[in-house]
């Protein structure tokens, strides 16, 4: 989970100029020997030529790092984050987050049961169990460990801002507060703006308010009272400073459409998923890290955006209990993976998860019936391939494949009978191969649908085989089995054979008996 340039660019191009890796001394990796490698120097980090136009384009943004003494300053200032990215390689990668709520709810129901085990006096759990436990713990610990580690990259890439600026200044960090600000100096608490203040007496008065537009005003407070105004049907508070969005909000019933986008969020309140008639939901723009588990209670949600922040997962349930949504754009994230629950969205039909972290689709991405859009362009390294049931989107009409590792379609491919734009570029393409690719999507479809047959009829053929072995009586393969059939057969013959001939005496001497009698 090394930070990017999308996501963190001056942090990137900070620990990319540092020496290799250290000896990380943690609880897993060997005591150093003589021949282990030499701590960082960290009064002497590379200021090599940038590499790539990430780094071009920020260093063009600021020149100074490229200054020796700059980047000393800067790389001094990040050496924790330096010593925590070596530990975290040698822990290992992040777990998925559906392993990791499996593991809580594990752990949780495992605390339950030893409050009973105590209160009967009964015996501890099975060594398997145990296990299990261990293995739970071990999971949670490891995402712990993660989490910290990416709050760590987040207030890094603000310190270093500030470092940068001081350094250029001739000032040396301690001089200030690691935020920028001088010591001593606060920032100003945001006034409540008088068009709040106009709504919220409308509302006390009794006016009704169905839609309330506050936005592009300055905004660093929404007042706990907004959430009175009963009748509200749509509230837009995009474009502001708010950095908290008040409990109050679970309040509007009513509620249909709610905006807050580009403002400075970090988190949403656990309330939200009172709103039950909430159609619109727009949170794009902002620092969301998560979303709450309770967005899933908002049942008669048809759009959703979350796009441009930093989520690194979705709600394991989110897809429970969304049947109604129709649009999803949760592009300029940091998703590894989507939830399996996302295939329960029956009436989704636009799903934008471009430009993220991606590794794959959940398996069963085939029950997405009404898709029509789908865009997993630029997750870059990360996606390598696509799960067969792709080929059940019956009603896809728009795919982006583009700026991808995929090196092979699969051959379900050519049943996206509907496909009209299909985007293939920047990926290493074997299957199809690259002038069918560049014949267009027709082609494309054309290729894998005879692929697709070709494949059909094989696995015909070797069921076909396999029936007619079963059906048909093998012939002796050996000669044991030649002599064992051959026993057999006399065997069947001569008790044939018995049975007539002795069935034929007993009736002979039944006829002579009667004809003595008479």
């Amino acid at each position: 989970m090394d930070p990017t340039p999308q996501s963190h660019p001056i942090l990137a191009y900070v620990l990319s100029r540092l020496p290799s890796l250290p000896a990380v001394r943690t609880p897993r990796s060997p005591s150093l020997t003589p021949s282990s490698p030499r701590e960082r120097d960290l009064e002497q980090p590379s200021p090599r030529t940038p590499s790539g136009p990430a780094e071009i384009d920020l260093v063009g943004r600021m020149p100074g790092l490229r200054h020796p003494s700059v980047l000393s300053a800067m790389t001094r200032a990040v050496a924790d984050v330096a010593s925590a990215r070596d530990a975290i390689r040698v822990l290992g990668p992040r777990p998925d987050h559906e392993q990791v709520d499996a593991s809580r709810a594990l752990l949780a129901a495992a605390a339950s049961g030893e409050k009973e085990e105590a209160a009967g006096e009964k015996e501890g759990v099975e060594k398997e169990e145990e296990e299990k436990l261990a293995a739970s713990r071990e999971v949670v610990r490891l995402e712990e460990e993660h989490e910290a580690y990416g709050a760590m990259q987040r207030e890094a890439e603000e310190k270093l801002e500030s470092v940068y600026r001081m350094a250029m200044h001739g000032r040396d960090i301690g001089q200030e507060g690691g935020d920028g600000r001088n010591k001593g100096e606060e920032e100003e608490p945001g006034a409540v703006d008088e068009e709040v203040v106009r709504v919220l007496k409308e509302a006390e008065e009794g006016k009704t308010l169905e839609r309330v537009d506050l936005a592009d005003r300055q905004l660093r407070l929404l007042p706990d009272p907004v959430g009175r105004i009963r009748g509200l049907l749509a509230l837009d508070v995009s474009r502001n400073q708010l950095k908290v969005i008040p409990d109050a909000i679970g309040g509007l019933e009513r509620l249909e459409e709610l905006r807050v986008a580009s403002n400075n969020l970090v988190s949403l309140p656990d309330s939200i998923g009172l709103l039950s008639n909430l159609k619109l939901l727009d949170v794009s723009g902002n620092r969301l890290r998560v979303l709450p588990d309770t967005i899933s209670k908002c049942s008669s949600l048809v759009e959703l955006d979350a796009s441009y922040n930093a989520l690194v997962y979705l709600p394991t349930g989110i897809g429970h209990e969304l049947v109604h949504l129709q649009t999803l754009r949760v592009h300029l994230n940091k998703l590894r993976s989507l939830p399996s629950s996302v295939c329960e969205m029956r009436s989704l039909r636009l799903l934008d998860a471009h430009f993220n972290e991606l590794r794959g689709l959940p398996a069963a991405i085939g029950r997405l019936s009404a898709l029509e859009t789908l865009d997993l362009s630029s997750n870059f390294s990360d996606m390598r391939d696509l799960p067969p049931s792709i080929g059940d989107l019956a009603g896809l009409r728009d795919l982006d494949l583009s700026n991808n590792q995929i090196r092979a379609l699969p051959d379900c491919f050519g049943r996206l009978g509907k496909l009209e734009l299909l985007r293939l570029d920047q990926n290493p393409l074997a299957v199809p191969p690259p002038e069918v690719v560049a014949g267009g999507v027709d082609e494309v479809k054309a290729y894998m649908a005879a692929r697709w047959e070709e494949a059909v009829a094989e696995e015909e053929r070797r069921r076909a085989s396999a029936a007619a072995a079963v059906d048909s009586p093998r012939g002796p393969s050996t000669p044991r089995e030649w002599l064992t059939r051959s026993v057999s057969s006399l065997s069947t013959w001569v008790s044939d054979v018995t049975v007539k001939v002795v069935g034929q005496e007993a009736v002979e001497e039944e006829e002579e008996f009667l004809q003595q009698q008479f």
